[in-house]
């Protein structure tokens, strides 16, 4: 079956974008009366019928819907650095969307060499992975945050800070409990800088390993959402 993302779905008719258009019928060759599965990001799947087969703006009549979010009982958001080479930032995203993420929050640090990000690219790329793994919800994909502005917003569980510096770390694996909210801190290339780890901690964030590896910035954050859902296996 044929997955489609419509965003904004309200009543019996949508209409796909123009790159889904595209892809439905110039790429997939699909007609009037072909089925096909609709999400809205949001963890409802609608059943569709191609009505109108326009390759820029197909339109689809919606004739069931059921809201099914995906089998998580738990809350992840990953605060990244992003990478100075914009492809691993990228792949990233995708390979968390496909695990299972509903936030991505890139920060900016004192040693991050990527000062921007392009965030409609991430969000394509999100999009595709959130289909290609059969996920009907899409996670939120933040602009590009200070630090300093992301220790001190709001969160509702636990808060943890993942760095290199020496000292007596306990393992995500062993920190994490199934079914709680976690926010997690990956810092660049260059690590967060002692006064970032220093703050966080003060902002209530505890510190944690990712175990002995010393990892590039975008593994740690996907070993970060990986451990986190494992440990929430049944």
């Amino acid at each position: 079956m044929n997955i489609y993302y419509i965003p904004e779905v309200m009543g019996d008719t949508a209409q796909l974008d123009e790159t889904e258009s595209g892809h439905a019928i110039r790429v997939m060759r699909l007609v009037k009366g072909d089925q096909i599965l609709v999400t809205d990001g949001k963890g409802t799947w609608y059943d569709g019928i191609i009505s109108v087969p326009h390759p820029k703006r197909c339109e689809v009549t919606l004739t069931r819907s059921d809201r099914t979010p995906d089998n998580r009982n738990y809350f992840l958001a990953i605060a990244v650095a992003p990478t100075k080479n914009s492809d691993r930032m990228e792949w990233f995203t995708e390979k968390a969307t496909e695990i299972g993420i509903d936030r991505i929050i890139p920060i900016r640090c004192r040693f991050s060499e990527r000062k921007n990000i392009n965030r409609e690219r991430l969000e394509k790329i999100a999009v595709s992975a959130m289909k290609q793994s059969l996920k009907a919800s899409l996670p939120g994909i933040d602009d590009l945050t200070g630090f300093s502005d992301l220790i001190s917003m709001p969160f509702e569980g636990r808060k943890l800070i993942a760095h290199c510096y020496p000292g007596e770390k306990p393992n995500l694996f062993r920190t994490v409990q199934p079914g709680e909210n976690v926010l997690i801190l990956i810092g660049p290339e260059g690590d967060f800088s002692p006064d970032e780890v220093d703050s966080a901690i003060n902002a209530g964030f505890q510190e944690v390993s990712l175990g002995d590896s010393r990892l590039r910035t975008e593994t740690a954050a996907l070993v970060a959402c990986h451990t986190v859902a494992l440990v929430n296996q049944d």
